[in-house]
């Protein structure tokens, strides 16, 4: 198969995507985030702000399904309580539905995260093609926001959790950073469409060797699920695509 095709390029971005998401995301820690998240009460005051930043940021409310999608590999009644105690700390509001967004403080915190990051890709990507990088993401991206592109889950979408992206203005390497990040919930969903049609939990999936017939038929099945963003790219663009992430550092030279 054409590893330019979108179900090979697929598995080709995958860790692409997670690398340089990761890294950026590591670097941000030691490049003013620790004091940052200190400043409005630290890790058990903002965690979850930072991982649903993008719907939060847009003045949007998570569902509980949705939070249980984001949550689906993890202890979810002790997400709920730490959940409670960021909102227990002013950074979250949480109705008796179990519905929750951003208080003002917290959206004041994740105004002042979009800053950091722009100052931390503007820093770690100097001399980069961020702009083209962005711009190739946001096409993708336009495909990955549109539901009928969504692998059938049973227990919801992670990516309906992290829309719809706000605005971040002139901040390219925000928005690339935060395009990537986005990008990884749709491949996340198809990874959980695939695992949960051929009968697996989450735990399951976990602890399924690598080298199993049934890993790897979950693993090409979600490479299926995952291909339709990068149908927006030519072949020549994905290819662009590829090495432009290679080439990000993703930590302070």
């Amino acid at each position: 198969m054409d590893e330019l095709a979108p179900e090979a390029f697929a598995a080709l971005a995958a860790p692409a995507i997670d690398r340089v998401f990761a890294e950026t995301m590591l670097a941000t820690r030691s490049m003013g985030g620790r004091e940052l998240s200190e400043s409005f009460g630290g890790v058990s005051a903002v965690g979850y702000l930072i991982d649903l930043r993008t719907r939060l940021g847009a003045g949007e409310a998570v569902t509980p399904g949705q939070f249980a999608a984001i949550r689906r590999y993890g202890d979810l009644a002790k997400a709920r309580e730490i959940l409670a105690g960021q909102a227990e700390r002013g950074m979250l509001s949480i109705a008796e539905d179990g519905t929750f967004r951003a208080t003002d403080r917290g959206r004041e915190f994740l105004a002042a995260l979009v800053e950091l990051h722009a100052k931390v890709t503007d820093t770690l990507w100097a001399g980069q093609p961020v702009a083209r990088l962005a711009d190739l993401a946001g096409r993708a991206l336009a495909v990955a926001q549109d539901p009928a592109t969504w692998a059938v889950t049973t227990d919801g979408h992670a990516l309906s959790a992290v829309l719809p992206l706000p605005s971040l203005g002139t901040h390219t390497g925000a928005t690339l950073l935060t395009g990537l990040g986005t990008l990884r919930y749709h491949r996340a969903d198809a990874h959980a469409a695939a695992w949960q049609a051929a009968g697996l939990t989450a735990a399951g999936i976990v602890a399924l060797p690598g080298h199993s017939a049934v890993r790897i038929s979950v693993e090409a099945e979600t490479n299926r699920g995952a291909a339709a963003p990068w149908r927006a790219l030519t072949p020549a663009e994905r290819l662009e695509f590829l090495a432009g992430l290679a080439a990000l550092p993703g930590a302070p030279r």
